[in-house]
């Protein structure tokens, strides 16, 4: 084959790839929210309570155990799942079950959960549960909010205080 025809064909080649690149780069339009949403995030790290309680070992378990194993205390490392549930206006958007993560079930969870609503005012609900021994949620958070159109919305837990907050 000639040298010529070679490289033509080879131009043409790089030619049609770059104007394939170049069509998909701006078209066909892509738009992540329409004009009239919002988006609400649930967001956070957070580790379940233990799953049973510590329980304090009688003195016949102590003497049976090998001299360096011999705590008082007896503490199960597995944690409780944690479950969330985000209610907008009545209307449940996320509800999830998270199991802890590690080889014993000992971990905490990380939740990032994303749910497009209509921009607006919205009563928001978030229930949580991080303790197997207990029914039903362990943590409320009950707030009006007013999303304008595009506004992307956070709900964060803070382990530490215990409390819900939004950003």
């Amino acid at each position: 084959m000639p040298e010529l025809l070679r490289y033509s064909l080879q131009a043409l080649n790089y030619a049609v790839f770059m104007l394939l690149v170049w069509y998909f780069s701006v078209a066909p339009p892509y738009t992540h929210l329409s004009p009239d949403q919002a988006v609400i995030t649930v967001a956070f790290a957070h580790a379940g309570e233990r799953r049973e309680a510590c329980r304090e070992l009688s003195a016949e378990e102590l003497a049976r155990l090998p001299p360096n194993m011999r705590a008082p205390m007896d503490c199960p490392r597995e944690r409780s799942p944690v479950s969330v549930d985000l209610l907008v206006d009545g209307e449940r958007v996320i509800d999830e079950v998270h199991t802890a993560p590690g080889l014993y079930n000992d971990l905490g969870v990380d939740i990032y959960r994303s749910a497009k609503v209509s921009a607006g005012e919205h009563r928001l609900v978030v229930h949580m549960n991080d303790n197997a021994r207990v029914e039903g949620p362990t943590h409320v958070h009950e707030e009006t909010v007013v999303l304008e159109p595009a506004q992307h919305l956070v709900i964060n837990f803070n382990s530490d205080t215990r409390e819900f907050f939004i950003k």
